[in-house]
């Protein structure tokens, strides 16, 4: 009897494989039932997070439009706020659940929102002049304070440089830009400890990184930069041609990102000696601001320590440029509605955006390439 050949295995039988050192991939099978032969095409995607999902979508929370989105520094947790006068809360990785909601909060819409720096506590604006304040763990308001006579567009917060007090900036159309201490409790004082007149409705503000300036972006489109120790504006940041829609600074404290109602995004040099007389570092283009006049807020990528900037449009596309460059690296899809705020994770190449639609999307890009 003559000894059997080895036969290739057949179908159902097991095959023990070594383990593989490759980073984490999804593999995306796309077929056509159509064909008897049940053509596939296999298409392996390269995955650069811990999100469940490349993209993953965020709905069902709101009835209106979302006008600011904002991961909280630990990356973990998002925050949304609406027209429908509303605060939502979910959870960044699996499962993505819409843990709380809180309906209701004020008499007219949320503008803009920002987490607090040391306590569970999430700082919100309305249309209807109030600065309130939230614990995250309980849902609770722990102050809410009539702090201007018109709407308030905009909110920023930064940790006084030794003294462990967070403090808070709120702008307005009233055309100030009033400074609050937060309180024991998490909340704000009642009172200001400061109010600066800007002459003109305040669109947008942003502190610097040791909180000793605090930027704020005017209807005369302008960005006045002011020293809170003195409380006087110590020069301005021209090159817009329309109003300012928001203010982002980098994280290293040296540039503005500033996206404008002129559809043109300016990235200006803030650094004590700036090589340039105007202070113009980048002017980007791609992200259109549409003729509804939104107040479309956009952000630095964290993870690469900004490399790239992000600002949404009225194209329902989310434009992300690389900074040195100023090329486009991405237009990305998805919404059915103007995109009205960027958030960009602060550990991971994550991108967070939010829309008129009432809906936020998490999506993965590609690392960027170290420098």
């Amino acid at each position: 009897m003559s000894k059997r050949g080895s036969t290739p295995p057949t179908e159902g039988v097991l095959i023990k494989r070594a383990r593989s050192s490759e980073p984490q991939t999804n593999q995306i099978a796309i077929s056509s039932s159509g064909d008897d032969r049940q053509k596939g095409l296999i298409r392996t995607v390269k995955r650069t997070s811990n999100l469940e999902a490349p993209i993953v979508s965020l709905a069902g929370a709101h009835s209106g439009e979302i006008l600011s989105c904002r991961f909280d520094p630990s990356g973990q947790n998002i925050a949304a706020c609406s027209s429908d006068r509303s605060i939502s809360f979910w959870r960044t990785y699996p499962p993505n659940i819409n843990y709380g909601l809180l309906s209701s909060q004020n008499k007219a819409p949320i503008l803009d929102l920002q987490w607090s720096l040391f306590s569970p506590t999430i700082y919100t604006v309305s249309a209807d002049h109030t600065l309130s304040a939230t614990d995250v763990t309980t849902g609770q308001r722990s102050r809410r304070v009539r702090a201007h006579r018109e709407i308030i567009n905009a909110i920023d917060r930064t940790m006084a440089g030794g003294a462990g007090t967070e403090l808070v900036a709120t702008a307005s159309d009233d055309g100030t830009v009033k400074i609050w201490e937060s309180d024991d409790s998490g909340g704000v004082q009642k009172l200001p400890v400061a109010t600066l007149n800007i002459g003109c409705p305040a669109t947008a503000v942003c502190w610097s990184a040791d909180g000793a300036n605090v930027y704020v972006g005017a209807l005369d489109n302008e960005i006045h930069v002011y020293d809170i120790r003195k409380q006087e504006q110590v020069y301005t940041l021209a090159g817009h041609t329309d109003t300012p829609t928001s203010i982002a600074l980098s994280p290293n404290g040296s540039f503005l990102l500033s996206p404008s109602l002129s559809s043109q995004t300016i990235i200006h040099d803030v650094r004590p000696f700036s090589p340039s007389a105007t202070r113009v570092h980048r002017v980007l283009a791609g992200a259109p601001a549409g003729f509804e006049n939104t107040l479309l807020r956009g952000s630095w990528s964290k993870d690469d320590g900004g490399q790239r900037v992000a600002v949404g449009g009225a194209d329902r596309m989310v434009c992300v440029w690389d900074v040195e460059s100023g090329k486009i690296l991405y237009k990305l899809p998805g919404h059915k509605g103007t995109v009205t705020a960027v958030d960009f994770h602060p550990k991971e190449p994550i991108i967070l955006t939010g829309s008129k639609d009432g809906t936020m999307l998490l999506g993965e890009l590609e690392p960027a390439v170290a420098v």
